[in-house]
């Protein structure tokens, strides 16, 4: 198991510094949703190549994943087709770049078409997969939005046979639509390539609060052990929302105490 990650947990971060703290902090790796502050787009990427290619591998921590805004759900058809041309995208930089995952989302539907939602990402990931194949490039379905439940997650899956399509379990959403550990690994575990983990309090009003690793109610330490007794070999990558959070602790606290407890809750495993 790795630790990454997420450049949402530092929006005020240049590239450089990105890299230069991952690196001090001992993370493996960095997922970039975020690149001077500003969301990735396929532009931003390409007019920052030169500077990926500077800042990570090669004895760095490596660039290990792309978290786009692509949502597969939609409706609208020449919306979706924008959103095929734009993942065909991610996925081309992808493979130039070297980054192994595209984080996709599947959005929103409404009460009564949850089956044509599946459907309709279904087809959208199984439109890319040939080219993710041959670009050797995963692209993973995150359980977020209407999808937060991994039964939904694994729904789509089950229409998309190929070696790169993959889950991604973001830890809080499931848990706070009330799927037990045991019952995300169930339904993902064959799929399972990327992780999100965060930790969050519930508030009286039923929203939530984030809050550092291991002081909140979602099963972070948990997971942690049921990734690590299994054998997961991916990336466990900290997504600290201080992008559309900036109320909660800044990066320079909340990035090495995150590291710092996982690297502690693997360690008392052994």
């Amino acid at each position: 198991m790795k630790i990454g990650m997420s450049t949402l947990g530092c929006p005020g971060w240049t590239l450089e510094r990105v890299a230069e703290a991952a690196a001090d902090y001992g993370y493996d790796g960095v997922e970039l949703r975020l690149l001077d502050g500003e969301i990735i787009t396929p532009a931003l990427l390409r007019a920052n190549e030169s500077r990926l290619r500077t800042l990570f591998g090669n004895g760095r921590p490596a660039l290990i994943g792309l978290g786009t805004s692509i949502r597969l759900a939609v409706n609208d058809p020449a919306e979706r087709e924008r959103n095929h041309q734009t993942l065909l995208e991610f996925i081309r930089l992808a493979h130039e770049i070297g980054v192994p995952t595209v984080r996709v989302f599947g959005g929103t539907f409404s009460p009564d078409d949850e089956a044509g939602a599946i459907q309709r990402v279904a087809e959208g990931l199984r439109s890319c997969a040939t080219e993710a194949e041959r670009a050797g490039v995963t692209v993973a379905l995150e359980t977020h939005d209407d999808f937060s439940r991994s039964a939904l997650v694994a729904a789509v899956l089950e229409q998309v046979r190929s070696s790169a399509v993959g889950a991604l379990w973001d830890c809080h959403h499931p848990f706070r639509m009330g799927e037990s550990v045991a019952q995300v690994w169930a339904h993902l575990a064959n799929r399972l390539v990327h992780v999100h983990i965060k930790d969050a309090r519930r508030r009286p009003d039923g929203g939530w609060d984030l809050v550092l690793l291991g002081e909140g109610e979602v099963p972070c330490r948990e997971i942690v052990r049921a990734l690590a007794m299994r054998g997961f070999g991916g990336y466990v990558v900290v997504e600290w929302e201080k992008k559309w959070h900036p109320e909660i602790a800044e990066p320079e606290v909340a990035l090495p105490q995150h590291i710092a407890v996982l690297r502690q809750w693997i360690a008392d495993l052994v």
